[in-house]
């Protein structure tokens, strides 16, 4: 299988057809498997969890991955007062 990769922030994400594999650290890989787990069973996307920072997910599941984890990191990030 081969994949397609590019780079979205400081996070690599590896795209083959049927499924998506999500390079990242420890923290935002354990954010996404938290996400997973607070979903009902039948929209969990997580096929495979390979170790503490790879993870195969459901490839229509990417955009909404990178929007939680950007808006995660919007919520997390100091703004220096003016």
């Amino acid at each position: 299988m081969r994949f397609q990769t590019f780079r979205v922030a400081d996070t690599l994400w590896s795209m083959p057809r049927r499924d998506c594999s999500f390079h990242d650290d420890i923290p935002m890989a354990q954010f996404i498997i938290n996400m997973n787990a607070s979903l009902p069973a039948s929209q969990k996307f997580i096929i495979h969890v390979l170790d503490s920072t790879h993870l195969f997910v459901q490839p229509n599941v990417a955009e909404m991955i990178r929007s939680a984890i950007a808006e995660f990191r919007d919520q997390n990030s100091y703004d220096k007062p003016a």
